[in-house]
């Protein structure tokens, strides 16, 4: 199993880093990355601190990416600072989409599909043809995610993506030791989105990760 879109107490999350990868290892996941929320302010720090635990993320049999998620920065400043990620080390770059229960500022979702440098748009909310397809166009996969809130839109983003052709990932979006899913709950949230269970299969598994190889 994996998941590509997690915080911990970096950001707003409850548990320190080896925590949640020890807890994820439990579950039966074997790729983890953490993304906490970042910006100009934060970036270096958060990137530095995933990296730092790589080897003992390794004893506990889990493949460890460190990532960021960023978090309300203004659309023009988003491919700016995800080169700066790449830059300082970062495996997995993520944006904090339009998801319809915060005020993301528009433009967001546009910013970061057309930004090579992107490789998750998170819980994107009422993502347009349009923007599917510029996702497609650079490789950026779009998120089916478990988080309350944000997932009133799985339904519309996985009817976007399949017609756009768009990569899709399911995560969790977790922040405390409750959200990380069972194998049966991201079976659940993946064909409750409308994917048959063949998609959901292929999507769930290790398939899913050849961009991040």
């Amino acid at each position: 199993m994996y998941d590509l879109h997690t915080h911990t107490t970096i950001s707003d999350g409850e548990l320190i880093p080896t925590e949640l990868v020890r807890r994820a290892a439990v579950l039966g996941y074997k790729t983890l990355a953490i993304t906490d929320h970042v910006d100009a302010s934060n970036i270096s720090e958060a990137i530095k601190g995933i990296n730092a635990i790589k080897i003992s993320a390794g004893h506990y049999g889990v493949r460890l990416l460190s990532g960021v998620e960023i978090t309300h920065v203004p659309p023009k400043e988003i491919a700016e600072l995800a080169k700066r990620a790449r830059n300082e080390g970062a495996d997995i770059v993520v944006v904090h989409g339009e998801t319809v229960v915060e005020p993301v500022c528009p433009g967001t979702n546009m910013a970061a599909c057309r930004c090579s440098d992107v490789d998750i748009l998170a819980h994107p909310g009422l993502l347009t043809e349009e923007e599917a397809c510029e996702a497609r166009i650079n490789n950026v996969a779009l998120e089916i995610t478990s988080r309350g809130g944000h997932n009133r839109t799985n339904g519309h983003v996985y009817r976007v993506a399949k017609v756009s052709g768009c990569n899709i990932l399911v995560n969790s979006d977790t922040h405390g030791p409750d959200d990380l899913m069972t194998e049966t709950a991201r079976k659940s949230v993946a064909i409750g989105c409308g994917m048959t269970p063949g998609e959901a299969e292929n999507i769930l598994s290790d398939k899913a990760l050849d961009h991040f190889r």
